[in-house]
């Protein structure tokens, strides 16, 4: 990118491009002095705008958070539930980034808020009390988190010949006497690396147990 014109510079075009690199480069990579080289400007002007690298960061993951869609409210409280629980996936997956953001500093930022205020909402509505509703909405963002991350580098394994080989061989080098089990259920074990049907397998063990306690 070239110089930015005098008078452009926002703190929309700078998550924007931000955004883009992180993208491109991760979160590892990511830096303040690579966002100012790609707008053109100094690392100097972006402080105008963001205090520091985790004002940035949080800004970021607060653009890609307001993507999610609203609570559906014309359904059953847990397929409520598990349009946000799959609606988050699905954004991480678009977009990886998010997943690293979200990892790094759960807590932070009025979108995640937001997304929180839903789900909560939904578990209140349905009779939960509110510790039973809070350690509830925990347990759901960490394995929405948790199994979406795995199920990412898992991709990127795939993705990367070298890594898969050196995955196969593993599995291959186990030895059935020490590792019978293991070394038994490795195909139904490939299978279980991400996807859909292995996402919704583990929220749905999750909504049995959770209807186990759903209000009379």
């Amino acid at each position: 990118m070239g110089r930015t014109p005098r008078n452009t510079l926002s703190s929309e075009l700078i998550v924007r491009t931000a955004f883009e690199l992180m993208e491109s480069k991760g979160t590892d990579a990511f830096s303040l002095r690579g966002v100012a080289a790609e707008l053109g400007v100094g690392p100097m002007a972006l402080y105008t705008y963001f205090r520091n690298k985790d004002d940035l960061y949080d800004a970021v993951r607060d653009h890609l958070m307001g993507l999610l869609p609203a609570v559906p409210q014309d359904v059953s409280w847990p397929d409520q539930v598990r349009a946000v629980c799959r609606g988050l996936r699905l954004l991480m997956l678009q977009h990886p980034c998010l997943a690293q953001l979200l990892a790094s500093r759960p807590l932070a930022g009025h979108e995640t808020a937001r997304v929180a205020e839903g789900l909560l909402g939904v578990l209140r509505a349905a009779g939960f009390d509110p510790e039973t509703a809070a350690r509830t909405h925990t347990t759901l963002f960490t394995y929405v988190l948790g199994a979406t991350s795995w199920e990412i580098q898992m991709a990127a394994e795939r993705r990367d010949p070298e890594a898969w080989r050196r995955l196969r061989t593993t599995m291959e080098s186990l030895s059935a006497r020490d590792f019978p089990t293991v070394v038994e259920l490795a195909p139904e074990l490939s299978r279980t690396t991400g996807g859909d049907e292995q996402f919704d397998y583990g929220l749905d063990l999750l909504l049995e147990g959770l209807r186990v306690r759903t209000p009379s």
